[in-house]
């Protein structure tokens, strides 16, 4: 008889949890990019208003940001080098989270900026939701093993995992 750990286990370091997870965050990061490309302006000023990114960067991070995440996005939905594009997103998210945190500590009222105009300030649930984000990319990392365009069209890999304890 298995225990209720073995099947939480079990859940998590599922392939359907991970492809679940990366169609997810996928889709997360495709609205982002998509609500930032039209308008980079905008999104240069969301840049500026955290008083990280130095101002000769602020116009080349605001145009190529969002055709990382949507790119990104795409290719965790597409399970096309899911783990590269895993780690590039599970990357930019630590990233977005330090940085919101950092503002929250300086007490800046700003918007967070993550989904172009859309204004959403700058708090401890935005550094949540983050977090979580983080680590289903880190569980995507991880357990991810179903890919729809391989040679040979949908495949399922079995990852063998050793038992160093024997």
């Amino acid at each position: 008889m298995r225990s209720i750990s073995s099947y939480i286990k079990g859940i998590l370091m599922s392939e359907y949890l991970s492809l679940a997870l990366r169609i997810y965050v996928g889709c997360i990061f495709i609205y982002a990019g998509l609500n930032k490309i039209p308008d980079p302006g905008v999104f240069a000023e969301n840049i500026a208003a955290y008083r990280i990114i130095p101002y000769q960067g602020l116009h080349l991070v605001a145009i190529i940001l969002p055709w990382i995440e949507l790119i990104g996005g795409f290719f965790l939905i597409l399970g096309l080098r899911t783990r590269a594009a895993a780690s590039i997103l599970g990357g930019l998210l630590f990233m977005f989270t330090l940085f919101v945190i950092i503002n929250i500590f300086r007490d800046s009222p700003i918007s967070c900026g993550c989904f172009g105009t859309v204004a959403e300030a700058v708090s401890w649930k935005k550094v949540t939701t983050n977090t979580i984000w983080l680590l289903m990319t880190i569980q995507v990392f991880l357990f991810d093993r179903i890919y729809f365009l391989r040679r040979g069209g949908f495949v399922f890999e079995k990852k063998v995992h050793k038992d160093f304890h024997n």
